[in-house]
């Protein structure tokens, strides 16, 4: 018998784009099964590297910073590539090991469970690959990517950060509808043989730290849109110097970096994405550069709702752990039921917050920019397929043009309108209801600890410190409950303005 229809039970089919609720069910049947398993190797993973490594770490370092704002934590970056960290969820097809990036989801939380700012420091890299494999130039992202595998195999870290914010344009970058209004000024000037580049870029993750910089510039500052330029720069080129530490509440461990560009001269063979390389597309070079600011952030945000749930975690642990042990009127404070229910809710929204980043887990492998990576056929026979083979065989077509722009059709083509604005809707619900939740579970815990929840060796004033953080990078919390009503809510009711400035009207 065949299921009825939901027009037949006289119900709208998605109403208010309702859509992203069968993620998971979808995921069921579509996504490769070996990828559960790899979501376990992750978690275990992840839990002894805890053990071993951020919890020994994370306290000392914290205060290290607080003590001088000029330290690094390269001890660290160390030990995470002596675990293969920054080079793991690197695809075969670039040299890495080739763990499915899903599963650098539930790692992220269970290491932001210990300690936030360490585990941006690996986040921050994984988002920088991110941006860069956004690009879809797969020559420069198979010689950067490469070059990331080799020195990190000879033990030298060797990370890549984003370089977007700027001292007057932060979130109206990231969101496309506010990018048009944007005040940038990192201009790059196109010259014989690649551009000069100038301005700087601030609280940018893991700056000082990264070899390679994901450096997103503009041909015109006055018109943004048309002319994103996105750019590999690597750590040492003439023209480009690092400047201020920011000085941060929380996230301490992962320095955000003030970069700054003069006269910086980067040739074509780094150019990842600029109007010239998307002019055959069958879109314009406006629409090509809003694509690639929509698709990599409904990657990214689920990985800052991934720590977000970490952190929310640990605050429901250090409250249990210290209603267990304090005494109130001669009993454990555990013991007493309105911290009972205090605890119920830091238990629901930690629980609720893994739900919500999970089905935007599964939306990414069905519909993101990777979701060709989890195809069954692609993922299998990259799965069993040796890396010398990529190496030999695959990595040297990356060189030609066709294939760039072949793949570049697939993703900035062929990802439909309805695809692109749920994934971007989704990531931006994921990305706030998460550090919402974590912040909320953050200032639970410290009201039912007290006074006693200001000491930096119960962890619970760091876990706040570090939350509110999550409140505002990849775009301030604010701005995304907007690109949620927009894409998820504005689409179903015709005439609602949205993204308004006063009475300017829509941008």
């Amino acid at each position: 018998m065949q299921a009825p229809t939901p027009e037949a039970t006289g119900h709208p089919r998605a109403p208010l784009g309702f859509t992203g609720t069968l993620n998971s069910i979808e995921a069921m049947h579509r996504l490769p099964v070996w990828i559960r398993g790899d979501f376990y190797r992750a978690l275990e993973l992840a839990r002894r590297f805890n053990d071993l490594v951020v919890k020994p770490m994370s306290g000392e370092v914290d205060l290290k910073v607080m003590e001088d704002n000029d330290y690094l934590p390269r001890d660290f970056l160390k030990k995470a590539n002596e675990w293969g960290l920054f080079t793991l969820w690197i695809p075969k097809m670039y040299g890495g090991k080739g763990m499915n990036m899903l599963s650098l989801y539930p790692f992220m939380e269970e290491v932001s469970s210990a300690c936030a700012g360490l585990a941006n420091l690996i986040g921050a890299h994984y988002l920088g690959v991110s941006v860069l494999c956004s690009s879809c130039n797969m020559d420069i992202t198979n010689r950067v990517l490469r070059d990331v595998v080799k020195e990190n195999d000879r033990g030298r870290p060797c990370t890549i950060s984003l370089a977007w914010t700027e001292p007057d344009a932060g979130t109206d970058q990231v969101q496309a509808p506010l990018l048009p209004g944007a005040k940038v000024r990192t201009q790059a000037t196109k010259t014989a043989g690649g551009y000069v580049v100038n301005g700087s870029k601030v609280f940018i993750s893991s700056g000082h730290l990264s070899t390679w910089h994901m450096l997103i510039c503009y041909e015109d500052v006055l018109k943004p849109a048309d002319t994103i330029v996105m750019l590999a720069v690597k750590t040492g080129m003439r023209g480009f110097t690092f400047g201020h530490k920011e000085r941060k509440m929380g996230q301490k461990a992962c320095v955000a970096s003030e970069l700054i560009f003069e006269d910086c001269f980067v040739p074509d063979e780094n150019v990842c994405f600029d109007r010239e390389q998307v002019r055959r597309l069958g879109i314009t070079a406006r629409q090509a550069g809003l694509k690639l600011i929509d698709m990599f952030p409904a990657v990214t945000q689920p990985g800052v709702a991934a720590i977000s749930t970490g952190i929310a975690r640990a605050a429901c642990e250090a409250a249990v752990r210290y209603a267990a042990e304090k005494k109130v009127a001669g009993k454990a404070l555990i013991n007493h039921e309105w911290v009972q229910l205090v605890i119920a809710d830091l238990y629901r929204n930690a629980v609720s917050s893994r739900a919500i980043y999970m089905e935007a887990t599964y939306a990414a492998g069905l519909l993101s920019m990777i979701r060709l990576l989890f195809n069954k056929a692609i993922f299998y026979l990259t799965l069993v397929t040796p890396g010398w083979f990529f190496t030999l065989f695959v990595s040297p077509l990356f060189r030609l043009g066709i294939v760039s722009h072949v793949y570049r059709k697939m993703n900035f083509e062929m990802t439909s309108p309805e695809d692109e604005r749920h994934m971007s809707g989704l990531g931006s619900l994921t990305k706030f209801t998460c550090s919402d939740l974590a912040m909320l579970n953050c200032s639970l815990a410290l009201d039912l600890m007290g006074a006693d929840g200001t000491r930096h060796d119960l962890g619970a004033e760091k876990l706040f410190r570090d939350a509110k953080l999550l409140q505002i990078y990849e775009g301030t919390n604010e701005v995304n409950r907007i690109n949620l009503f927009s894409r998820h809510i504005a689409q179903v009711m015709p005439g609602v303005g949205v993204f308004e400035q006063g009475s300017g009207g829509e941008r």
